[in-house]
């Protein structure tokens, strides 16, 4: 029987950050790629967030305070979270293993993983900034954390010192230290912390356009197709997008976040990949109300200069992925802006993502249960901007065949046992 020819040597499924930087990381290593999203490049999750390159965000949202913490963050008007409680109960065995993984034992393990993918970050997304030209999107102004209780602060001693532990560099700052930096803030401040070196990006769906025109540039494709299913075998894989084509490719990427799960024959259908949605409001007349990122910790989002204006972007809601916006989200976020900030008006847009997220806090990085010609990269959770460029390098090592100069032991599918 001939062996099928490949049309690519690698497909790759999902223009997000992740796939964006996988396909340009493979095209310019030598790859013919094909790239395949139904949707524009970098206007999904991607679009949305808080736009920090945060290679200091090695604590997980799993955490041991959330037993105690759990029951207000549940209730309270003023929380961060919203959890949908029917959601909860058809996925008993997401959230028991979410559960799990607060002990201190597994946030431990998660903060290391975290740590060492992080610490390779930047040599995975500064190659392609500079390849895509894309420099003046850069900020390089560090990035702020505050808190504005006593109690907040000391909550987050354990993981501040966690954070310390894994070479992240920081300056504790006192509430007059933080007003320097930051004047507009109308909170009360009870201490700081100024992230060295932190970065964040004005517009990233404009990086990503940049990338894909770098990447087609190079001789990559680029198929507005969703793929949805892949039939692999022992010399490539078949992908079948939505019309019905067929492409042939000796690997493929499976990098479409939150949606993952959703493509057929990929293996990522037996992993636990649940979804945190997200939430953002802009205020287009406001950008420069801080001259940074700044988190407010108990608060729960980020207040971000974009090109645009200023960026409010958190808060976490679990629920079905195609559930309505929840309206109380959106009221949130610009509740809590009028009172960081004073009045701004009504937000001029507001947005919903959903950000990948598996019950451990750590991503999926590596070949799937279902055929080595799988590459899993997707379950970044909170960072896939951050570690979306490391990512897509690990992809090409590996559909290379080379093994990757950063250690993915931590993030295999496989972990999760028999399911994966």
């Amino acid at each position: 029987m001939p062996v099928p020819q490949n049309d690519y040597d690698l497909i790759v499924v999902g223009a997000g950050i992740v796939g964006m930087s996988t396909a340009l990381w493979a095209q310019k290593e030598g790859l013919n790629v094909l790239i395949c999203d139904p949707n524009p490049p970098g206007s999904g999750t991607t679009y949305g967030s808080a736009c920090t390159i945060a290679t200091y965000a090695c604590i997980p949202v799993n955490n041991p305070s959330i037993f105690t913490s759990l029951p207000h963050l549940l209730t309270s008007r003023e929380s961060p979270l919203s959890f949908n409680l029917w959601h909860g109960l058809k996925n008993p065995r997401w959230m028991l293993s979410f559960l799990n993984n607060c002990r201190a034992a597994n946030v431990r393990h998660i903060t290391q993983a975290l740590g060492q993918i992080l610490a390779c970050a930047d040599g995975g997304l500064d190659p392609l900034i500079a390849e895509a030209k894309a420099e003046d999107l850069i900020v390089s102004n560090d990035c702020l954390y505050v808190w504005s209780s006593r109690s907040g602060y000391e909550s987050a001693e354990d993981s501040n010192a966690m954070r310390r532990a894994q070479g992240v560099e920081f300056d504790e700052l006192s509430p007059d230290e933080v007003r320097q930096l930051e004047p507009n803030l109308q909170i009360p401040i009870h201490r700081g912390l100024q992230f060295k070196g932190a970065r964040h990006i004005t517009d990233p769906q404009e990086l990503v356009a940049r990338m894909q025109r770098r990447f087609e540039a190079l001789g990559g494709k680029y198929l507005p197709q969703g793929v949805v299913r892949c039939q692999p075998d022992d010399t490539g894989v078949t992908a079948y997008t939505g019309d019905g084509t067929e492409i042939r490719a000796g690997h493929l990427a499976l990098t479409a976040g939150a949606r993952s799960g959703q493509i057929k024959g990929t293996g990522a259908e037996n992993l636990p990949l649940g979804t945190e949605r997200g939430y953002h409001i802009l205020y287009r007349n406001h950008g420069g109300q801080v001259s940074r990122p700044v988190g407010w910790a108990e608060a729960g989002f980020y207040a971000t200069p974009m090109a645009h204006g200023l960026r409010i972007a958190g808060t976490v809601e679990i629920n079905n992925i195609d559930a309505a916006p929840n309206a109380k989200s959106i009221a949130y976020l610009q509740r809590k802006s009028h009172e960081m900030f004073g009045q701004l008006g009504n937000p001029d847009d507001t947005w919903l993502g959903h950000r990948p997220t598996m019950p451990d806090a750590l991503p999926v990085i590596g070949p799937s249960s279902a055929s080595s010609r799988v590459i899993l990269a997707f379950g970044h959770q909170h960072i896939g901007l951050t570690l979306g460029g490391v990512t897509g390098k690990i992809v090409t090592e590996l559909a290379r065949g080379q093994v990757p100069q950063c250690d993915i032991s931590n993030f295999a599918p496989q972990r999760f046992g028999r399911q994966g």
